[in-house]
């Protein structure tokens, strides 16, 4: 299945990445790694996360305090969020109709 983000999902991915960067050399691609790690148990087992709002579901990010948040669409998966788990909770339930 393909996956696809949000606009304001692939901006928190871009904006950590460059964020770990500026941390430490190596590390941001040691965090897109990881990211794409996730995307890829998604993509295989879609339903195997927890849900958290309605259709919504949660994918913790290993090594990383971060959520990939997504709903599964008819042929696609859509990630809506790429959340730290500092900020508040419910932050990206606007995004979802």
């Amino acid at each position: 299945m393909k996956i696809l983000f949000l606009e304001l999902a692939e901006q928190e991915l871009y904006d950590s990445q460059e964020y770990y960067e500026e941390q430490q050399t190596n590390l941001s691609n040691k965090f897109k790694s990881e990211v794409y790690n996730s995307l890829k148990r998604i993509q295989k087992f879609p339903n195997m996360f927890v849900k958290v709002k309605k259709d919504i579901r949660k994918c913790i990010i290993n090594k990383f305090l971060f959520n990939i948040l997504y709903s599964i669409e008819d042929d696609y998966i859509l990630v809506i969020a790429i959340a730290h788990h500092h900020r508040y909770p419910d932050y990206w339930i606007d995004r979802i109709k």
